[in-house]
């Protein structure tokens, strides 16, 4: 799957990163958020995938949080955005808190939106083997996190799948520090 880089900037001697590709499992465009460390250039990181919260997109948590300097001595950080966009379903924008912003990260089971909302296999499936193909990622060193409904994801798929992890945490401030701790080398 071929990825189109939105945008690049350097931030705490890494770089901000937002692609765009056509996503199998969502049926549409998206897009996703990776900060690369300094030492992404010469050697493997792990990886933190960061789920956003409701009516959010990949550039609430890279703009608004403050991870890049912690970041930088750690690892990579992924944040896709939470839903499909753009393909324009009826009543997709009929309420702020089912449709477009709130994918909840769950595959649908009903039409019209078993098509284009399937979360969970993208965040689980699609999304980490972009990642892994793209960017210098220790495939065994992956912690997930989130805020609200990204809460949410981020417990469902840890959860559901034990041992793929090396941690999951549904508060902010603690998840920098299992991002740190995942990140060391005697894990």
């Amino acid at each position: 799957v071929a990825l189109m880089q939105i945008s690049s900037n350097k931030c705490f001697g890494g770089l901000q990163k937002v692609f765009e590709h056509d996503s199998v499992e969502m049926n549409c465009k998206m897009k996703f958020a990776v900060y690369l460390p300094p030492k992404a250039e010469s050697e493997k990181c792990p990886a933190l995938y960061w789920l956003s919260g409701l009516t959010c997109t990949e550039q609430n948590f890279i703009s608004k949080s403050g991870y890049h300097q912690a970041a930088s001595e750690h690892g990579l950080v992924i944040a896709p955005d939470t839903s499909p966009r753009g393909y324009n379903s009826k009543g997709e924008d009929e309420s702020w808190d089912f449709g477009t912003g709130a994918g909840f990260y769950v595959d649908t089971t009903e039409d019209p939106w078993k098509t284009n909302y399937r979360m969970y296999s993208y965040v689980m499936e699609e999304l980490p083997q972009l990642i892994n193909a793209n960017f210098p990622v220790e495939s065994q060193r992956m912690s997930i996190f989130g805020h609200s409904m990204g809460d949410h994801g981020a417990l469902i798929c840890a959860l559901k799948n034990p041992g793929k992890y090396k941690s999951v945490v549904n508060s902010s401030v603690a998840s920098l520090f299992a991002f740190i701790s995942c990140s060391r080398k005697s894990l």
